[in-house]
């Protein structure tokens, strides 16, 4: 009996263990996510005072501050080519490092043209991190579970549309612009530092097997993969239509008769809090549901969003906010799910593509709508946006498994 008791407290002292090594893994996670792409859409809250201080319209200052997405997309092409040579810590490690640097110089840049360069060089440090971590992610799923580590990730991405927005928006209000931009370069070089301290502890990355195919024909393989393509076409409509919700929303907000400040335009973002919530799910329900109604359902969901963007009150322009945002971080999290799983070789490279076409997807959102807004209003925007949701449902008709591929675990 003695024996049975000391068995069963040590199976209770381990399974202790493993649930406060998994709640810490993915913390760990999440934070290195937040801290990967706080950069990204944290400057679209003082769009506005951009647009004053450089005396520019605001298809202008959204393509230029969006521009960071043009980096992303290249680099995670890059990435993509190269998956199978770069060590994964390492090269995490030197992009979020390298990142403070472009971030910094954003605080003295004098004009619109350099501001958006110094975005696209922040695009390339950026991608080259957040794609590097999937796959590193993807690599370990024997080590972990990997719907939580996917999970964990994505939820670390919502949290820096909430949190960096509401951040940037109070120091600028506060403190400057020029404040708001070193802020956030000390917050990439956090983000080196919990790499640093974290990643080496990991199961080392496995090596390069000596006959592997060439990143060409596997990228081939991948274009001939008809489910992974259109994949590859949602996640271009995906950001696409969050780009034109979330940038020139923000005129919107400021001007009659809404007449946000500043500080209140931050607190706008708390719009994103239930998707905190929800975006982890997202697994569970391509688990319960199948990838195609999952899809569906999110993209209606931030489709009946759209509609109330274009009342003049605020309560129901933020409701529909948020539906826009639970919609498509949904969207998103089911569609990287997908793509692990789609993959017949590959998986970083693959990854690498998708969020390339996610990230151009963002790039010319930011551009049409831009123009659109500037030249026809609020209304043909919010059209444009409701397009590119549409075109994404059509394209979820492809997303069908082929009958030979195995099963997995979705993942967020």
């Amino acid at each position: 009996m003695a024996h049975i008791s000391q068995a069963l407290e040590a199976s209770h002292m381990e399974a202790d263990g493993e649930s406060s090594g998994a709640f810490l893994r993915s913390l760990v996670i999440g934070l290195t996510a937040f801290l990967t792409v706080v950069d990204l859409f944290a400057t679209q809250a003082i769009l506005p005072s951009l647009a004053q201080h450089y005396r520019v319209m605001p298809a202008a200052v959204g393509f230029a501050v969006n521009a960071s997405t043009m980096g992303m997309g290249v680099a995670g092409l890059a990435v993509a080519f190269f998956s199978r040579r770069i060590d994964r810590r390492l090269g995490i490690l030197l992009s979020l490092a390298l990142l403070s640097i472009p971030t910094a110089l954003l605080a003295i840049a004098p004009d619109l043209t350099t501001f958006t360069i110094l975005r696209i060089t922040q695009g390339l440090c950026m991608a080259s991190a957040f794609t590097l971590t999937l796959a590193y992610l993807g690599e370990e799923c024997s080590a972990m579970d990997a719907g939580g580590a996917f999970a964990a990730y994505i939820t670390g991405n919502v949290a820096s549309n909430l949190i960096g927005r509401l951040v940037s928006a109070g120091l600028a209000d506060y403190l400057g612009l020029a404040a708001n931009f070193y802020f956030f370069a000390a917050l990439n070089l956090a983000g080196a530092v919990l790499v640093y301290f974290t990643i080496q502890r990991a199961t080392p990355m496995a090596t390069t097997e000596p006959n592997a195919e060439s990143p060409l024909a596997i990228w081939a393989k991948h274009l001939r993969n008809a489910p992974l393509r259109a994949s590859f076409g949602i996640g271009f409509c995906i950001l696409f239509a969050f780009i034109g919700t979330f940038t020139y929303v923000n005129f919107v907000l400021v001007r009659d008769p809404l007449s946000l400040g500043r500080m209140a335009l931050g607190f706008v973002y708390f719009v994103f809090l239930p998707s905190i919530a929800t975006t982890p799910l997202a697994g569970r329900a391509v688990q319960l549901f199948g990838t195609q109604p999952t899809l569906w359902v999110s993209l209606a969901l931030a489709g009946a969003g759209l509609p109330l963007l274009l009342l003049p009150s605020l309560p129901t322009v933020l409701f529909g906010l948020m539906l826009v945002g639970v919609g498509t971080f949904f969207a998103q999290a089911s569609t990287t799910g997908f793509v692990g799983r789609a993959a017949t070789a590959d998986r970083g490279s693959a990854s690498g593509i998708y969020l390339a076409c996610y990230f151009f997807g963002g790039l010319v959102g930011s551009a049409v709508l831009g123009q659109l807004f500037d030249r026809f209003g609020w209304s043909a925007c919010v059209a444009g946006i409701a397009v590119a949701l549409a075109v994404a449902a059509l394209l979820t008709v492809r997303l069908k498994m082929p009958a030979a591929q195995p099963a997995k675990t979705a993942v967020a």
